[in-house]
């Protein structure tokens, strides 16, 4: 794990396991997603969630309010990604001012991000492309002769994305409170609504 670590705090991509799909992660800075957003050949105008091995992590870059705590309780382990402000505004890749976090379930992938911090959590292939299971495999695909792409034993699941959630704090809600599915994955909405209406 030690090279994986020295690798991708380099500011170079890895390939990590998650509780759906393999992650195609970087540190969240400029140049690191560069070789992301090249690799992926994703537009700059598509921003990627971060994974974090948790909330007090996540505390460190955006946001966090109590409810946050209250739903990701509620529901399994990395089924959702919550939408929140971040601490300071942001690249424009990760939200700029609404930033995608997901607290991944993965062991391995929990144990990493402690060591490296928040890291992208995009799935690991071409835009558009039907994505591998087995990262290492995800990761040899994505190489190219300018970024070499390092990938960490593991394979995952695949099944539904996570549910994506625009909290509160980043919607427009003049009037009240109010959240927004973006995307419906593994929790859906009427889930979601329905735990919204009993606590509020």
């Amino acid at each position: 794990m030690d090279d994986v670590v020295e690798w991708v705090r380099s500011g170079k991509c890895i390939v990590y396991p998650t509780s759906t799909l393999p992650a195609l992660g970087c540190i969240p800075e400029p140049s690191a997603l560069d070789a992301l957003f090249e690799i992926k050949g994703r537009p700059r105008s598509a921003p990627v969630s971060l994974g974090v091995a948790n909330l007090s992590q996540a505390s460190e870059i955006v946001e966090v309010p109590d409810d946050v705590y209250e739903i990701i309780e509620e529901f399994p382990d990395g089924s959702l990604t919550i939408v929140l402000s971040p601490r300071e505004e942001m690249d424009v890749r990760l939200g700029s001012k609404g930033v995608a976090v997901r607290v991944v379930s993965d062991p391995m992938a929990r144990g990493l991000l402690l060591r490296t911090g928040p890291l992208t959590a995009t799935s690991a292939n071409h835009s558009g492309e039907e994505p591998l299971l087995d990262c290492s495999a995800a990761a040899d695909y994505l190489c190219t002769s300018e970024h070499a792409v390092l990938g960490v034993d593991g394979e995952c699941h695949g099944g539904l994305p996570s549910t994506l959630i625009a909290w509160h704090t980043v919607c427009s809600t003049p009037e009240s409170l109010k959240i927004e599915v973006v995307r419906e994955g593994k929790v859906s909405s009427e889930e979601v609504f329905a735990w919204w209406k009993r606590r509020t």
